[in-house]
């Protein structure tokens, strides 16, 4: 495999562009206008009453700007290759509509999926931005082209934000769809101040084991392992979460971004019949760096066997490099996964931009 071994006068890009898409940029240019507000609220066994935070095992070794800085500089091995730009995305137009019977998900890219069920359009962390960065010339750029064209996307009834970092939380995109289609947004507490400053009325937020009904389907924000921050000075001022989607069909769960932790037996315990999962995979290496926050390959499989799936689709690898892995190795390194004895039988798509999976009663 080709690797690409960084120049020391290209690293302070590299590190800019690094974890949480682009923080520290943010930071440069001013936290007013890419800092969330505080949040004011009770104290909780992840809320301090200033500040959230990852109650599980092991999120103490949660890492900060200083290990950014280790990673980009004292980098042992070089960084896995990714092409300019990979031209393999056939672009689909999904049907309108999906009505009943059947849990259609297709893969746009990174944490977007669309998922059509019981009527319903739901989108998860729209991203169809060049970059996931504050700013437009620097930052974590497209490798692939998005799986559907914004044009192309069916009439969006409910998005579920998971959290506020660029790369799953894209205000442009956002804006666009409240223009066209004015969406609800289901999202982590302490993010609707936010959104409305940003212009957005239609949010409702949600603690963890927290939700609410919506038309005929109901929604609740579960627990993951990870942070949120839009600057230097805003850094887990609000929730992260990942959510589950109980329909006529089945339950979807989608982890959207996380690290490990025992918290995936409880929510497979407290939710029964998870037809479907939405798991990440990439933006995993060096782990001792992102292990905290991303989930490996591996650890997706453990996701999948925790939660109880009965299928799983991968998501957050093959459009955006934002760790050590080379393109194409998280889907090889799931593949290898999948081989193991002890995995015969799992079901878990890596699918490409623009593919998508129906689940059927």
């Amino acid at each position: 495999m080709k690797t690409e071994i960084v120049p020391k006068r290209r690293r302070f890009l590299k590190i800019i562009a690094g974890l949480g898409g682009g923080l520290a940029l943010s930071g440069i240019f001013g936290n007013k206008a890419f800092a969330v507000p505080s949040f004011k609220g009770a104290v909780s066994d992840h809320f301090d009453s200033e500040k959230f935070f990852n109650p599980f095992q092991g999120a103490d070794q949660e890492r900060g700007f200083l290990d950014v800085l280790k990673w980009q500089f004292d980098r042992k091995t070089p960084k896995g290759y990714w092409p300019e730009f990979i031209d393999d995305v056939k672009q689909t137009v999904p049907e309108q509509r999906v009505l009943k019977g059947e849990i259609r998900a297709t893969f746009i890219n990174h944490a977007t999926v669309l998922l059509q069920v019981d009527g319903l359009n739901i989108i998860t962390d729209p991203v169809f931005s060049e970059r996931v960065s504050p700013v437009s010339f620097a930052g974590p750029k497209r490798h692939r082209a998005t799986g559907v064209a914004f044009k192309d996307l069916p009439p969006i009834d409910l998005i579920l934000l998971s959290h506020n970092h660029y790369d799953h939380c894209d205000i442009d995109i956002l804006k666009e769809l409240q223009a066209r289609d004015n969406p609800v947004i289901f999202t982590a507490l302490a993010n609707k101040a936010f959104l409305n400053r940003e212009g957005f009325k239609k949010v409702k937020e949600f603690d963890w084991w927290q939700g609410d009904a919506f038309k005929n389907i109901r929604v609740t924000a579960v627990p993951a392992q990870h942070f949120s921050g839009r600057s230097l000075g805003d850094r887990n001022y609000a929730l992260w979460c990942g959510f589950m989607v109980e329909t006529s069909v089945g339950n979807i769960y989608f982890a959207a971004d996380t690290g490990y932790c025992p918290v995936f037996k409880e929510i497979g315990e407290r939710f029964k019949n998870i037809r479907l999962a939405l798991i990440p995979i990439g933006a995993y290496k060096p782990e001792w760096f992102m292990g905290p926050v991303h989930v490996s390959p591996v650890d997706a499989v453990k996701i999948h066997h925790d939660v109880g799936a009965q299928e799983s689709i991968a998501i957050h690898f093959g459009t955006f490099n934002m760790a050590d892995e080379g393109e194409g190795e998280a889907e090889r390194d799931l593949l290898k996964e999948l081989q193991k004895p002890d995995n015969s039988g799992v079901k878990f798509l890596a699918l490409k931009n623009g593919e998508s999976h129906s689940v059927k009663i």
